[in-house]
């Protein structure tokens, strides 16, 4: 019987772990049970939710800052809480969003280059409005200046950062959220739920287009949309507690197009889709492997995986404009360890050293194709894409300054007036604790005296009673 090999650009594609020195060592990696991915990267920097005290706080490297990171590294401290999840702004390198525990969204500027001596880095906006805390931020695809944030409050919030205001607020979920994600244009979101459903929400009409049963093991489950088809893929858990990828039509949550069982570990899988390459990546918390499969046709075909020693603890993908084209890397993966990141390159082999059209097509620009206002006001389109062949050059920095009012000096306002007030409650409190310990004195003294004048008249008494007997 003849055996045929599928043909595919990509079967002999394969990873390699960055060497020890460039890799970004020395990190104090948050310890939090919350299940995110701990880090995100853009073509200059990658952040790291940071295991800080006194509140929360995550770091900002850029790509440069290779090797072991100083003791004293400039921290971005703003919350009050374990910072729980951070994302880059598509349209600006120098723009990040986080969400924590303290229920807060906060915006920072990422300066160019830290000043001597800097310790931290300071919010430019605050947005509040979630009754609990924030487990997911993620900033739209195609809109400028859009960043939807997910609270265990059972809400999904839309934000125009720009203007510091909430645009619109998405009900519907009745267990905590466990994962988002936009699809191609923007114009829906994939959730996934502890309530063992899986959601297309149309975000500007707070309404819910599909719901059907997803993953049905209790663990977590994760989303992706595949590229710009109307299909999804999910990971989670089957009531035996395996580990399943399924696959899913957008349109119909019925039943998933196609499950598969991947096997009996415990950790968390995490889902990549490179929409150029057509291929999904899943990486497994707690192991140290990343499976890649090729999708076709309703088909996800596997093609490798690449094995590591050490388990890792989260991860992220690199933008696939900033890339080493010229050594065909198609895919850059960045794997945190417990006090370490390491970058995972995957290659496609080639011998020629001219530009590879077939396995680079036009890819995610950093231009946004339309306005908060526009999107919010109804209208859609596709990203703006860029030809690699040309080069990719990332942008000077654009500082980003929201038009909102400062809530900062609002809300050092508020405090130092409610602090004022609460120091004079502790001032009348204690003063009326002084007038009480008084007036109990005073009652003693007279509970004292009455208790002698009683003693008193007994002891006057009992002679008149003798003297009765007597006569």
């Amino acid at each position: 019987m003849a055996f045929f090999v599928r043909p595919s650009k990509y079967r002999h594609v394969y990873g390699t772990c960055a060497k020890r020195d460039v890799c970004y060592d020395n990190l104090r990696v948050s310890a939090n049970a919350w299940d995110t991915n701990m880090v995100k990267v853009n073509p200059l920097f990658l952040s790291v939710n940071w295991n800080a005290s006194g509140g929360g706080a995550f770091a900002v490297l850029p790509h440069s800052q290779v090797g072991k990171l100083p003791d004293n590294y400039p921290l971005y401290r703003g919350h009050t809480g374990p910072v729980l999840d951070t994302d880059f702004n598509p349209f600006n390198d120098y723009v990040i969003a986080s969400g924590a525990e303290d229920s807060k969204v906060m915006i920072w500027n990422i300066p160019e280059e830290y000043a001597e001596g800097q310790e931290e880095v300071t919010p430019v906006l605050k947005l509040s409005g979630h009754g609990r805390k924030v487990g997911h931020v993620l900033f739209h695809p195609v809109a400028e200046n859009v960043l939807a944030s997910a609270s265990t409050d059972l809400t999904i919030k839309l934000w125009d950062i720009e203007k510091g205001a909430e645009r619109q607020e998405i009900t519907g979920h009745t267990e905590i959220i466990q994962s988002i994600a936009w699809n191609y244009n923007g114009s829906l979101m994939a959730t996934t739920c502890r309530d063992k459903k899986l959601r297309v929400f149309d975000v500007r009409a707070n309404k819910i287009v599909q719901e059907g049963p997803g993953h049905q093991g209790i663990k977590g489950s994760r989303v992706v949309w595949m590229g710009e088809t109307d299909r999804l893929a999910t990971t989670g858990f089957s009531r035996m507690s395996d580990r399943q990828l399924n696959l899913w039509d957008a349109t119909n949550l019925a039943k998933p197009i196609k499950s598969e069982f991947i096997d009996t570990s415990s950790g968390v899988l995490m889902p990549f889709y490179d929409a150029d390459t057509k291929m999904l990546y899943l990486a497994g918390k707690g192991d140290g492997n990343i499976r890649y499969y090729e999708y076709d046709n309703d088909e996800l075909f596997s093609l490798s995986e690449f094995k590591a020693i050490d388990p890792q603890r989260g991860m992220a993908f690199l933008p696939k404009r900033a890339l080493h084209i010229n050594e065909c890397e198609i895919a850059r993966a960045f794997k945190v360890g417990t006090t370490l990141i390491e970058p995972v390159s995957f290659t496609v082999p080639r011998k020629s050293d001219a530009f590879q059209s077939d396995i680079f097509p036009p890819c995610l620009s950093d231009e946004p194709a339309l306005t908060a206002d526009e999107w919010f006001d109804g209208k859609d389109s596709n990203p703006k894409l860029i030809d690699l062949e040309v080069g990719f050059t990332a942008k000077g920095k654009k500082e980003f300054t929201p038009t909102a009012q400062p809530v900062v000096e609002e809300k050092k306002e508020a405090y130092h007036t409610l602090n004022k007030e609460n120091a004079d409650l502790k001032e009348k409190l204690s003063q009326k604790d002084v007038k009480i310990r008084v007036l109990e004195i005073e009652l003693d003294k007279l509970r004292t005296e009455l208790s002698e004048l009683n003693l008193v008249q007994k002891n006057e008494e009992l002679p008149h009673s003798e003297n009765a007997l007597v006569e």
